[in-house]
């Protein structure tokens, strides 16, 4: 099956998506080089799981490489997470990684699943960047990300078994998104999805939420939208899991890193007041 590839003037359609687009292009921040560093596997996501304490003791001289460590494992447990909440998938089906990042997830899925992997992003470096991974790997056959849209692929209806969004889906309109991905899954395929939103009964976003926002260039949706627009759109969730209290660890243990950002304040501060939730939701399309 030939899909033709968009032109990239067809992929990004607004000013927003542009200066997106742009922010990724150019970012090369050690908080995910260096992790992805340890074993190729590049994420763009947080990390869940006790932190080992063991890391901040120890010679001093060795400390930043053992924290670099213990948070690359915890963000790669976050992806582990994810992709069990697909449920069952076959080495004869296809899975779609929307907003793959440089594409972490999708090795890690073909590896676990066997099966053909294809991810998208807007940031045209970023998709150059994990098809050198995964043809340096010896998957590029099974493995191959695309600079195209997500909400609008170019991919065939029902193609995919399974779609998820890990922690992108703050860039876009949900009824849109979730429109795209019911269009593209099979009947009964499953769609997956770990992400921050802010906590509606709270009031609308905090100060700390909307630092988030400011930092990273996007819109962090209230956690009923997401409800909203999967019920508008086929897609029912069985499964809804609060990783709240265990993403808290990360966060504190990223505070103490050489790769902190300042913005491990404003999440810390927004997960112990409630303003923010990290949820894992799994759907079925019906």
């Amino acid at each position: 099956m030939t899909i033709t590839r968009p032109a990239p003037a067809e992929v990004l359609r607004t000013e927003y998506q542009k200066s997106v687009a742009s922010y990724w292009n150019a970012e090369q921040d050690p908080v995910n080089l260096r992790l992805g560093d340890i074993d190729r596997l590049y994420h763009h996501h947080y990390g869940i799981g006790e932190v080992d304490q063991s890391v901040l003791e120890g010679p001093e001289e060795t400390r930043d490489e053992r924290i670099i460590a213990e948070m690359h494992r915890l963000e790669t447990t976050q992806a582990e997470v994810l992709l069990d909440a697909l449920g069952a998938v076959s080495p004869q089906d296809r899975l779609l990684d929307a907003g793959c990042g440089r594409g972490g997830s999708s090795i890690m899925a073909n590896r676990r699943f066997g099966c053909r992997v294809d991810g998208v992003s807007i940031s045209r470096k970023q998709v150059d960047f994990a098809n050198a991974e995964a043809e340096s790997r010896g998957v590029s056959d099974k493995v191959r990300y695309h600079f195209r849209n997500m909400l609008d692929t170019g991919f065939d209806s029902a193609a995919f078994q399974g779609i998820w969004n890990n922690e992108s889906t703050m860039y876009v309109d949900l009824f849109e998104l979730f429109a795209e991905h019911a269009r593209q899954l099979k009947f009964g395929g499953r769609y997956v999805t770990i992400t921050g939103c802010y906590n509606d009964v709270t009031g609308g976003r905090s100060k700390a939420v909307a630092q988030i926002d400011q930092h990273y260039t996007c819109n962090i949706h209230p956690r009923s939208a997401y409800f909203k627009a999967m019920t508008a759109n086929n897609l029912v969730p069985i499964s809804v899991v609060d990783l709240t209290a265990q993403t808290i660890p990360y966060w504190e243990l990223r505070a103490k890193s050489p790769v902190a950002t300042g913005i491990e304040g404003p999440f810390l501060d927004a997960y112990r007041e409630g303003s923010f939730h990290y949820l894992l939701i799994a759907a079925d399309r019906i």
